[in-house]
């Protein structure tokens, strides 16, 4: 084993060794010329794992391996430095090995960005009437370095025929008339090409007097074909000379042939662009165009540059439409409160508490490491429907004061000294509710975190506001109605009678308490059955303004073959160009995008959408442009052409599909690994859950290979050393490195390797020759047979067990959830006990979501299950705190499956409609559907809180529990219904949305859109019959509460000017116990003045 600490400088990287730091994983990557893989199939290092850094996938293929390698602390015990342990076989492979692996340290914070294809974040292209290798070299020379400068650039990659180098294509039936081999060549350049350092004349110690010191120079390393044309291979001693012109043809070509680029069907090279992980993309992407705007003026004439890829425009316009809809619902909130209240001046005081809000809400974020994003931008869009709530319950019970006679001073008393403690209920429920998910880890984590957190800071910050500055708004704003114009009288014309339907309906439901709790439990249990058969998903498909394209020809198809299919796949882009639906497009040509390796029957594509704003129609949705393209692919029988659409967050996979690793866990080789993958996917197509088009696994255990069978006895009785033989083999078909030239400033390699007709038929290896130790020839065609046999393409280990990768999607309208279980299904069904599978990427992160997060008692339970369940226990403490008991919280809780309700009904409604309407989706329980029910809990527990906190208050004040369930359902109806309203409008926009991030919206809206509706529509109905309840269980056992005649008096005394029209019950008493004066059609009456309530 050699040890090495590697640094990749240009010198070291191009030997074929890189290293690349993930945000989860370590790779060493070694480019391999020619040993197939199952010669290094044992040479694997088993994986290892150091805190957060896991190394589970090991891939070794013909042209790139990659594998986890062993990582170990400094031995010097430096901070932060590890070192990488590689086998000899790999670290050697190119002149000096592990020698010229240089030391480093490797930070959690330094190190490379993702170097997959899909991580890609832009690509800059270089269309011109220049060749491909002048481009991509230029590219090389001139751009990537600066572009590398960039603030939160980590990588920039150039594809085309890559850098370039002197090519020697050397002639075997030449040589051989010369009596000459391959090694005789590379000695010669060896001997001939080499970096001269000849001194100096006259440097010191010299004799007295040395009046100059100068530098000799001479020819050392050579720089143009002409000058390698003039090397000597063979001289003769009659004055005979072989040249290398004479053996070989020159040329300055490219280092590799294995890879062709295009964009829009010409050729050109591609820069991709990869960011660092923790770095902001807007800001990258700014920077990059700001750059190449620097470099235009110096690019060589003809040459333009464009950027036809860049993820950044997803994220740029769905912000932007986030930022609309954050208008749009504070347009609707403001609305709702000016219908409600009918004074400009009392809306003031709710629509100054948005700004104040939201402005505090972005001071908070970077506290809490947060930046303005999608998910903190959806946090302040729903937050708008919440941040008023403090206000309006605020305003309209001073508004009421003020109606009855009070001054708006005194009115601001009396509310706030009757809605305090409720407001603080609600704000503390909402900041609890949302406080599990603060601890969450991983990618669920990071999504709830943010979105929750940003909430709870503008819970915070509304309290704050109400508590303080909203008492001196209502104070100074408000005053009493000095007359009613015609919108009062149609508005009191239709609230009024609904505020008295209302009561009279909670009174007699109160009646029939024990029929309204059998209606709950079941409710409850129609949720659970309906949350149970709603389909489960993680992540929404989002159209992100492209898509990519897998491209697999048979086995050891050639790469001329690949191109002639991606020059018919441009002819479909053209087509779709024309539609005015495709903007862009580039092939990456002799890449696979399936497992990321080098494959000259391989290529990838990035077909760009025009904007969102000119996909209107239903037929230039991302949906229905999938489903065309593909079917345009369908009709090429020459290749499998896999329309892939991307993951919603960028680094969770390259697809948005699932990928299976099905694994070998009994060693029973990868003939039978192969033939399982197969069988699985052959019965998973015959399934309707899945798209049986966009199956596909890159495992292949029986490639053509020629395998080629040495006589090692034959060599050594002909005296052949078994090197020589194989290196004649590796310079002829898979090319040797020599040694270096300079031009441009820069280092390249020379290559020698035999011209194209003498590669192109096994036949002709029997033609090369090798030197005996005699120095006599021996052709190779005596010495090994060529046979055509089978092998593996590549081999992977995922969890140290060989795998084969199975990647697929779901048919249209079936969510990923049901697609994974499905997929489990016919794994159970199809694998033997010696085999098994495990999940990755995105399906990874769904399953323990949905079902694999913990344990508990003997069951799996999922993190969505554990948040909600966290969710309303701290709901629960809170309240328990704040009640002092342990059970009027009940009152409060027990409406969270009716706000659940509405959010699973939604989602299934809105799935049902998505045929129906035009720009409405198909949803499933994703991970933003279960954000909104977690914010369903706080809001449903808040309406609960509003009704139970003033019937507690009116119950210590001596009202009977009946009475004081009616007398507190009818003071806060309005409150409610405000809040509520204005919140639920407030996310119309998100369930309506369109265009960019439309998904995620839609998931989040509709399901906290639903869940307000029922929340709010059953829970004024439901909360009093649990208070009814509750508190009778409280006094059958505790006996009845000890009055508060003062503390409460001020609640009860308000109860008397909202009294419903109906007799007292009870003892007919309210506020401090003494006989309220009770009529048959109106509210107890007692003569008191205003003032004096103060």
């Amino acid at each position: 084993m050699a040890v090495a600490t590697p640094q990749l400088p240009e010198e070291v990287r191009r030997q074929g060794i890189t290293i690349k730091k993930q945000s989860s994983s370590i790779v060493l990557a070694i480019s391999l010329t020619s040993p197939p893989p199952k010669d290094r199939y044992d040479l694997i290092l088993d994986p290892a794992a150091l805190g957060d850094l896991r190394l589970t996938k090991d891939a070794v293929a013909n042209a790139l391996a990659q594998h986890g390698a062993k990582l170990e602390p400094d031995p010097e015990g430096k901070a932060n430095a590890y070192r990488i342990t590689v086998p000899d076989e790999f670290a050697a492979d190119g002149p000096g090995g592990a020698d010229k692996l240089r030391d480093v340290v490797l930070t959690p914070g330094s190190g490379g960005p993702p170097a997959r294809l899909a991580d890609v974040g832009r690509v800059v292209n270089l269309p011109s009437p220049y060749d491909g290798l002048f481009l991509s070299n230029y590219a090389t020379l001139r751009l990537r370095d600066d572009l590398s400068r960039v603030p939160g650039v980590g990588e920039v990659t150039v594809r085309g025929l890559g850098a370039y180098a002197m090519r020697i294509w050397l002639d075997p039936d030449k040589l051989a008339a010369r009596q000459l081999t391959t090694q005789d060549v590379a000695n010669a350049l060896a001997r001939q090409n080499v970096q001269v350092a000849a001194g100096q004349v006259g440097q010191p110690p010299n004799p007295s007097g040395q009046a100059f010191q100068m530098t000799v120079t001479t020819l050392g390393r050579l720089t143009d074909p002409e000058q390698f044309d003039g090397i000597v291979v063979k001289a003769g001693g009659a004055g005979q000379v072989v040249y290398l012109r004479d053996v070989a043809r020159i040329e300055l070509g490219a280092q590799s042939y294995d890879s062709f680029n295009s964009r829009s069907g010409f050729e050109a090279a591609n820069i991709l662009i990869f960011q660092l992980p923790g770095s902001n993309s807007l800001e990258v992407a700014k920077g990059v165009r700001e750059q190449m705007e620097k470099l235009k003026p110096s690019l060589p004439p003809g040459v333009e540059y464009t950027i036809p890829f860049d993820t950044t425009k997803f994220v740029d316009a769905a912000i932007t439409s986030v930022y609309h809809t954050l208008a749009e619902s504070g347009i609707l909130v403001l609305i709702v409160i000016l219908v409600f209240l009918q004074s400009w001046r009392a809306l003031l005081v709710p629509a100054t508490t948005v700004p104040v809000t939201i402005i505090g809400a972005f001071a908070f974020m970077p506290v809490m490491g947060f930046s303005v994003n999608l998910l903190t931008l959806f946090g302040l869009v729903l937050a708008i429907g919440i941040v008023v709530d403090d206000a309006i319950v605020i305003v309209e019970n001073a508004s009421n004061h003020i109606e009855k006679g009070m001054t708006p001073r005194l009115a601001t008393i009396q509310a706030m000294n009757e809605v305090t403690g409720p407001v603080i209920a609600i704000t503390l429920v909402l900041m609890a509710v949302f406080l599990p998910t603060a601890f969450l880890g991983g990618i669920t984590g990071q999504l709830y975190r943010q979105f929750a957190l940003t909430i709870a800071a503008t819970a915070f910050i509304s309290a704050i506001n109400a508590l303080t500055l909203k008492p001196a708004q209502c104070a100074q704003f408000l005053r009493p109605h000095t007359g009613r114009n015609i919108f009062t009288r149609i508005f009191d014309a239709l609230y009024r009678p609904t505020e008295r339907v209302y009561a009279w309906t909670v009174r007699h439901v109160l009646r029939v308490w024990w029929l309204m709790l059998l209606i709950f439990v079941g409710l409850a249990l129609f949720t659970a059955w309906l949350y149970n058969r709603t389909p489960q998903g993680f992540l929404p498909n989002e159209d992100q303004g492209y898509v990519l394209i897998a491209v697999q020809l048979p086995d050891a198809a050639s790469l001329e073959r690949t191109r002639e299919v991606t020059d018919r796949m441009n002819k479909v882009f053209r087509k779709f160009r024309d539609r005015g639906v495709v903007e862009h497009w580039f092939v990456l040509g002799g890449l696979s995008l399936l497992d990321g390796t080098n494959a000259p029957n391989g290529a990838t594509a990035f077909a760009s959408w025009t904007d969102w704003s000119k996909r209107t129609t239903r037929e230039s949705q991302q949906e229905e442009l999938v489903k065309a393209l593909q079917m345009e692919f369908l009709q090429m029988q020459e290749a499998t052409i896999i329309v892939i659409i991307p993951p919603a967050i960028q680094g969770l996979g390259f697809a948005g599909g699932f990928q299976m690793q099905l694994e070998d866990r009994g060693g029973v080789g990868l003939a039978a690994l192969q033939e399982r993958a197969q069988a699985i996917m052959d019965e998973a197509k015959k399934r309707p859950e899945f798209d049986p088009v966009k199956f596909q696994s890159t495992f292949r255990a029986g490639v053509p290979q020629v395998y080629l069978n040495i006589d090692r006895v034959k060599c050594e009785q002909m005296g052949v050393k078994l090197d020589d033989v194989f290196n004649a083999l590796q310079a002829n078909l898979g090319s040797i490195y020599v040694n270096d030239f300079n031009k441009f400033d820069r280092t390249y390699q020379v290559r020698i390797q035999a011209d194209a007709q003498y590669r192109a038929d096994p036949g002709l290896l029997g033609r090369l020759e090798v030197k005996n130790r005699d120095g006599g020839k021996v052709p190779l065609g005596t010495l090994l047979t060529p046979d055509m046999q089978i092998g593996p393409l590549s081999v992977i280990r995922y969890n140290l067990y060989p795998s084969a990768a199975i990647n697929g999607m779901t048919a249209p309208g079936v969510s990923s959830g049901d697609g994974l279980k499905a997929m489990e299904d016919v794994a159970k069904e199809t694998l033997p006990p010696s085999m098994g599978y495990e999940w990755t990427s995105i399906a990874l992160q769904q399953k323990r979501v949905s079902s694999g997060g913990f344990r508990f008692g003997g069951y799996d339970v999922g993190e969505a299950v554990l948040i909600f369940g966290l969710a309303v226990l701290f709901v629960y403490l809170v309240l328990a705190a704040q009640y002092e008991s342990w059970w009027l919280p009940f009152a409060v809780i027990l409406v969270v499956p009716l706000g659940l309700l509405g959010v699973v009904a939604g989602v299934n409604v809105k799935t049902l409609l998505s045929g129906l309407v035009p720009g409405l989706m198909p949803m499933d329980n994703n991970i933003y559907t279960q954000i909104g029910v977690v914010l369903i809990i706080a809001l449903a527990s808040k309406n609960a809180i509003l009704i139970v906190e003033f019937a507690r208050e009116l119950r210590l004040s001596g009202m009977p529990i009946r009475e004081a369930a009616v007398q507190a359902a009818r003071m806060r109806f309005r409150p409610i219904i405000m809040t509520s309203f204005a919140f639920i409008l407030g996310v119309a926009p998100l369930v309506f949305a369109t265009g960019a991030g439309a998904a995620a919206r839609q998931s989040l809206g509709t399901a906290v859109f639903g869940g307000m509706i029922t929340g709010t529509v059953l829970a004024v109905f439901f909360v009093p019959v649990f208070f009814l309840v509750i508190q009778n269980l409280i006094e059958l056992r505790h006996g009845p509460p000890k009055l508060h005649a003062g503390e409460h008096l001020a609640v009860a005394e308000g109860v008397a000017a909202h009294a419903t029209p109906a007799a007292v019950e009870g003892n007919g008493q309210v506020g401090n116990g003494q006989p309220a004066a009770v009529t048959a059609d109106g509210p107890p009456v007692e003569k008191r003045e205003a003032s004096g309530a103060a």
